[in-house]
């Protein structure tokens, strides 16, 4: 599968976070925000909340194919609000997250989210988070165990790959010393 043009010569500026779920990556985009940069929320925790608290039927544990799209509608209106901003916009989890979950989930892929996953693009280079089962808890919206978080990672990892990313593991550390490498890489980077 060969990625197609970014929809904007600037989505190098949209730099993914993603990895399985506990594994502290809002943790570590919370701490960028509070640096001063930009960022998108994860889809898929706001629309569980938001499911349950109108008792709608788009969650991963009734409907996992509704809830698939209601995380692309999320994703593409973050992408395209993210336009505006003119740094780096940190994304909690990109397009290509559904893509991985819905394989995860033996479910197909539909086409408009393969054209989505092409054409809504971010910084080639992605951040995943690795599985730690040390910092790895459960909660409402979180309910996997830790082996299908680690399969997680792995959908992801798979993903992102397909679609022509770069993978840039992020060290087990403290989100002090994420934040670092991550400043790092970027200036690496050139960015």
């Amino acid at each position: 599968m060969r990625p197609s043009p970014a929809v904007q010569p600037d989505t190098e500026r949209f730099i993914v976070v993603t990895g399985g779920p506990g594994s502290g990556k809002s943790t570590l985009i919370d701490r960028l925000e509070q640096a001063g940069h930009a960022r998108t929320h994860e889809a898929g925790r706001s629309i569980i909340q938001d499911q349950v608290a109108i008792g709608g039927r788009a969650l991963p544990w009734h409907d996992r194919r509704l809830f698939a799209e209601l995380m692309l509608d999320r994703d593409l209106c973050g992408h395209r609000r993210s336009a505006a901003e003119q740094a780096h916009v940190f994304f909690d989890r990109g397009i290509p997250d559904i893509v991985g979950y819905l394989r995860l989930e033996g479910l197909p892929v539909p086409p408009h989210l393969h054209a989505a996953a092409q054409r809504f693009r971010y910084r080639r280079r992605v951040f995943i988070a690795p599985p730690w089962p040390d910092i790895y808890t459960q909660d409402a919206e979180r309910r996997q165990s830790y082996e299908t978080a680690r399969r997680t990672h792995d959908a992801m990892a798979a993903a992102y790959t397909a679609y022509g990313y770069e993978l840039v593991p992020l060290p087990r550390a403290s989100v002090e010393e994420r934040v670092r490498f991550v400043t790092r890489e970027l200036a690496r980077q050139g960015a």
